[in-house]
């Protein structure tokens, strides 16, 4: 008895220590992680009694931490209620149906929970900007999608949409450990190695996104990665909190991520916070302005090829400010 005591005295001296800032060690994650693998299987047990259905959308850059925050959440829960979904691309008749249709079998029964491992946002991310898809498909895809989730929560469906954010200096250490680790090689697909050459194209793409598709009743929330381990705990906590109905808090987007600093032009994120997304008047604008630009120098060229030489050009405009760095929004 005294042993359990202990033992528990201890756990909540954990639960009470405060988050210190820089990474956070393995120990300090797992110990912060158990509880919540415990509301978890609570909220799991909850979803089975009333019969709701609960859908997770987790997208980001490659090597942002999709499948860790993925793992965090599934490796607790049974496999026969959370089911993970992670397609691969298309074949040759899906690619004739209607956009969202091979999706659409993945969907959530009752009490169960499905985590998808990028979405139907590819139309609106990968494609477009890797040339997969034509300008007009992405256009018809950011007007359906609202619509197509607001038939999912119409339906009582609980969708939640995150984005994992991470810095470019960020992303490009995390594809140079995958190039040292061999038993990561499954993690190197070749279309790495061009997306580290379209960081802009894929903000901007991204932007673009986040302006058509955070509506209502299927927001964003943005969570910032460049700690993997606390984006994690940031995540499930705001899924968790959520779900029960008391979101204590929600912080204004100009602490949170990269798209907000570069927007506000402050300092270092908070790493082990969440904010939803909200586009500002003055964003919106600056959107249209860059839109409507990028369409004028389209023309029937395709959108990866201006992309791209776009990206070049911002490049070298770093490299005569001398931006070591070398990050673009």
């Amino acid at each position: 008895m005294a042993d359990k005591k202990k033992s528990k005295g201890k756990k909540s001296k954990t639960a009470d220590k405060p988050v210190a800032s820089g990474p956070l060690s393995k120990k300090d994650y797992e110990e912060r992680l158990e509880p919540l693998q415990l509301e978890l299987n609570r909220m799991a047990r909850w979803l089975q009694a009333t019969g709701k259905r609960l859908l997770v959308l987790v997208e980001g850059r490659d090597t942002a931490g999709k499948g860790g925050v993925i793992a965090a959440i599934s490796d607790t829960l049974n496999p026969r209620q959370c089911h993970v979904v992670a397609l691969s691309k298309p074949s040759e008749r899906e690619r004739t149906q209607w956009y969202f249709q091979r999706y659409v079998p993945h969907l959530p029964a009752a009490g169960e929970i499905v985590l998808f491992d990028r979405s139907w946002y590819n139309r609106a991310g990968v494609e477009p900007v890797m040339g997969f898809c034509k300008p007009e498909e992405t256009i018809a895809f950011l007007q359906q999608a609202p619509r197509f989730e607001k038939l999912l929560a119409d339906d009582g469906i609980l969708l939640f949409k995150y984005w994992l954010t991470v810095d470019q200096a960020q992303q490009e250490e995390r594809f140079a450990e995958r190039l040292a680790a061999p038993m990561q090689r499954w993690a190197r697909p070749p279309l790495d190695l061009q997306a580290r050459e379209k960081y802009a194209a894929y903000t901007a793409a991204r932007e673009a996104m986040l302006e058509a598709t955070h509506t209502k009743h299927a927001p964003w929330t943005l969570v910032d990665f460049n700690d993997q381990r606390r984006g994690r705990l940031a995540l499930i906590r705001h899924l968790l909190e959520v779900e029960r109905g008391s979101l204590r808090e929600i912080l204004p987007p100009s602490v949170i991520g990269e798209v907000e600093r570069a927007l506000a032009g402050v300092g270092p994120a908070v790493s082990d916070k969440v904010a939803t997304w909200t586009a500002t008047p003055a964003f919106e604008v600056k959107l249209r302005e860059a839109l409507g630009r990028l369409r004028k120098e389209l023309g029937d060229r395709p959108v990866s090829e201006v992309l791209t030489e776009a990206r070049r050009q911002e490049l070298a405009a770093q490299e005569e400010l001398g931006d070591e760095r070398g990050r673009v929004v």
